[in-house]
Order: C-alpha cells, then sequence, then structure tokens
C-alpha cells in the first residue's frame, strides 16, 4: 500500500478557501475595470454640471455683449437649441423665494458657488422669477437685466448606480459560482470517496482499495487514518478466522473421541444422554462458528425462483415430521445470494418450529415494491419489549420462547447479518391470534413476475 505520510501534503482547506476568496476578489476587481471600460460609454460632457456653468458664463458674455434686442433673442435661441433654456427678464421682475436657495438640489448649488467664483459674474441668490423651480440659477447682465437659467444640466443618479450594481452582482454571483464548484470538487469529492470507502468496508471488511492522497490536507489525514484503521481490522479478522479454525479443529477431535466412547456404554440411558449432550456441544459449535464465518462474501449474485428455493425449504422440514407449509406465488425470479438466503429462512423457520406447533412460509411483493417473507408460528410469541434483543447475537430471551430452546441464540442474527448484506431488513412482530411474525424485506432490485420471467434453475 502507498505510504500516505512520504506524499507532499497540500495546503489546508482554510488555506485553500482563504486564497480563492482573496483571487476571487482580485480577480472580481478586474472584470469590474475591464466591463467598465468596455461595456460603458464615457460620459458625456456637455451632461455634466461644469459644461453647463461654463455655458452659463458664455451666455452672459454674449447677452451683454449683444447690441440690441435681436442679437440677444440670438444668443437665448442657440442656448434653447442645445438644452439650456435661457431668458432675460427686468430685475424688477424678481421675487424673493419663499423658502431661499435651502431646497435646491446639491447640483444647483455646485453650479452657483463656481459661478460666484468667477469675477464678472454676479450670482442673485434667494430670489425667483414668475414662482419658478428651486433650480433656477439667476445671473445680472447689467444694472437692469437678468439671465434666468432653469437649471444647468445635471447627471442622473440611477443610470450612474444601476449598471454598475448589475455587473457588480453578475459578477459576485460568478465568482460564488466558481467557489461552489471549487467547494465540490476539491473538498467535497475527497470527503464522499472517504464516505464510500467507509460505506464498503463496512459491508464487506476485504474490500481493498485503498485512499489515496488527493485533497486538502485535513482530508488526506483523515484517509491516512482510514486505511490504517482499516488493515487493522483486517489483521484482527484474519486472526479471528485462523483462532476459528483451530478452534473447530482442536475441538471436533475430542467431541469424535467422546462419541465413541460413549456408544460403547452398556447402559442405554447413560449411553443416550451423553450422546444427546455431545450432539447439543456440536450444535451450539457449529452454531458460533457459523455465525462468525462469512460465507456470503464468496458467493455471487444469481437470478433464481424464491418461490421455488422457499417450497423446498417448507418441504425439508415438512419430510422430518414438522408441519411447515408454503403460501404465495408459484413463480418468482429474484437476484440474490442463493445459499445465503437460503440459510438465513431455515435459521427462521428452525427457530419457528422449536415453539411452534404448526409453521407458514409466505411471499408476497409489498406496496412499497420490496419483497417480502414471512414465517409465522402459533408459539408462544415474544414479548414487545423483547423483540429488539432478540436479533442481538449470543443473547438467549430468559422468557416466553427461550424456555426449550437450545444454542447460543445466534439463528436470528445470522439472518439479520444476511439480510443486511442483500440491503435488506428483518422485522419482529405478533401473529394473531398468537405467535411470531418474522418478515423479511429484501430490495426489489431484480424481481421478475411469472408471467414475463424467464425460467431459471431450480435451486434444491
Amino acid at each position: 500500500m502507498m505510504d500516505i505520510k512520504r506524499l507532499r501534503l497540500p495546503f489546508g482547506i482554510t488555506t485553500q478557501i482563504v486564497a480563492l476568496a482573496s483571487l476571487s476578489v482580485l480577480l472580481g476587481v478586474a472584470l469590474v475595470i475591464a466591463a467598465l471600460m468596455l461595456l460603458f460609454d464615457p460620459p458625456n460632457e456637455q451632461e455634466s454640471p461644469a459644461y453647463g456653468v461654463v455655458r452659463v458664463i458664455d451666455i452672459t458674455h454674449f447677452v451683454r455683449a449683444a447690441k440690441d434686442a435681436n442679437a440677444v433673442e440670438g444668443v437665448l435661441s442657440g442656448a434653447r437649441s442645445s438644452g439650456l433654456n435661457a431668458e432675460i427678464v427686468p430685475l424688477a421682475a424678481l421675487a424673493q423665494a419663499r423658502r431661499g436657495d435651502k431646497d435646491a438640489p446639491w447640483t444647483s448649488q455646485l453650479a452657483r458657488r463656481q459661478l460666484a467664483a468667477q469675477r464678472d459674474i454676479t450670482v442673485l441668490n434667494g430670489v425667483r422669477y414668475a414662482d419658478g423651480p428651486p433650480t433656477q440659477i439667476i445671473v445680472q447682465v447689467d444694472a437692469e437685466r437678468a439671465l434666468v437659467f432653469d437649471d444647468v444640466p445635471r447627471p442622473s443618479i440611477w443610470p450612474l448606480l444601476l449598471k454598475p450594481t448589475v455587473v457588480v452582482l453578475i459578477i459576485i454571483v460568478f465568482m460564488a459560482l466558481l467557489l461552489s464548484i471549487y467547494v465540490a470538487r476539491a473538498i467535497i469529492q475527497p470527503l464522499s470517496a472517504v464516505a464510500r470507502a467507509a460505506a464498503a468496508f463496512g459491508r464487506s471488511p476485504d474490500e481493498h482499495e485503498s485512499l489515496t492522497g488527493r485533497g486538502p490536507r485535513e482530508i488526506v489525514q483523515v484517509s491516512e487514518a482510514l486505511n490504517e484503521m482499516r488493515a487493522r481490522i483486517r489483521n484482527l479478522l484474519d486472526d479471528r478466522t485462523r483462532m476459528l479454525a483451530a478452534i473447530s479443529h482442536d475441538l471436533r477431535t475430542p467431541l469424535t473421541r467422546l462419541r465413541l466412547r460413549s456408544e460403547r456404554i452398556g447402559q442405554l440411558e447413560l449411553r443416550n444422554a451423553m450422546l444427546r449432550d455431545i450432539d447439543q456441544v456440536s450444535r451450539m459449535l457449529d452454531e458460533t462458528l457459523d455465525y462468525l464465518r462469512d460465507d456470503s462474501k464468496a458467493e455471487q449474485l444469481s437470478r433464481i425462483e424464491l418461490s421455488s428455493l422457499l417450497e423446498t425449504i417448507c418441504c425439508d422440514f415438512s419430510d422430518v415430521g414438522y408441519v411447515v407449509s408454503y403460501d404465495g406465488p408459484e413463480r418468482l425470479v429474484y437476484e440474490c445470494r442463493p445459499r445465503a438466503l437460503a440459510r438465513a429462512v431455515t435459521n427462521v423457520v428452525e427457530n419457528a418450529v422449536k415453539h411452534g406447533t404448526s409453521v407458514v412460509v409466505s411471499l408476497a411483493m409489498s406496496v412499497d415494491g420490496a419483497i417480502a417473507i414471512e414465517i409465522a408460528d402459533d408459539g408462544p410469541g415474544i414479548p414487545a419489549a423483547l423483540q429488539s434483543r432478540a436479533l442481538e447475537p449470543f443473547v438467549k430471551l430468559d422468557q416466553a420462547r427461550s424456555a426449550s430452546g437450545t444454542g447460543f441464540g445466534l439463528g436470528l442474527s445470522i439472518a439479520h447479518e444476511i439480510l443486511k448484506k442483500h440491503d435488506g431488513s428483518i422485522a419482529l412482530m405478533p401473529n394473531e391470534p398468537m405467535g411470531l411474525r418474522v418478515r423479511l424485506s429484501l430490495p426489489l432490485r431484480a424481481a421478475v413476475p411469472a408471467a414475463t420471467a424467464e425460467r431459471p434453475a431450480k435451486v434444491a
């Protein structure tokens, strides 16, 4: 396995996010500047307040230099045609403004201050002509006349703010999208790989694929720890397998000698009692080894007639004197591990015939599309408070169905483990009017009704 410790660890998640955020800000500023330069037209100088102030000064000079009324009217007509509304009025026609110049917009106040700074321009403040708007700018021409301008050109604030705001928002969304893609690929994807590897190892400890040391430093450290943990667990499982093999070999030899010696005992009652004890010890040993041994990992998925499999199990129990019947469709093709599934159903049926006189094995497709195998008996049942413990390994219930039981109580635990490896579940529920009903639920991943199924080989 590749030693991840020797790899050069990348930057941490915090460093990468900070670096990406900084680069995003710089790139965003560059994009804003480029957008302003390429997408927006330069401002029109004729729409600026400074240009309006210059025009007011020029018109005032032209009017003062005009020799007659016709020349003055020509100057004013030229001003109106350029968008600057101007009118010459006598000073006597001006009236005191009600609120002074306080309600004038800031562009008009700025234009008045710029005009007042000119040596030969006199701005008349605090007066209005014909109840005009507060944006009026009145400039004295001579001792009798004044020029009244409705306003100087002033830019609209919304067009100036709307376009840059839209551009900035688009850039923010774009950079957020880039950040999301980075987080998804550089952070979430390695985490998802770690989660998938952990889940796969939980289902099959023999999964040998190691996690690569890609991603941020913290994720690399998690991958390294997970790889080391998987190696330690595999070693523990290998040690357990070797220990079980030794136990199986070392215990079966003395049990065989005890059986041979017991068969030579002359007293029939003593001989039968010893043989029964030896058989019970052998069954308990086999049950424990079957629970600890995982044969299903070597068995491949195959398509079988599930109904035929259940009928065969029922016939096997009926042949030795138990009342076990099958209730369900004649044909239902399903993809599973046949030997493991048969072992699970057999364990449940064996548990049922120990405590009941009649057992019914039924097969049906549930409303949610899953396959349901139910084993119902008429025994004493299991109290609801103890049903959750019945699936735990090495747990023998002290009440109800445990009175006549033998072994270590691993039948339901083995069935539970097999169902989990099929992505299924097992549930215990009361049977009416009495007894226990065990439901084995299997996902509908390859179930085919009888009408459309190709006939596979029956499982004996």
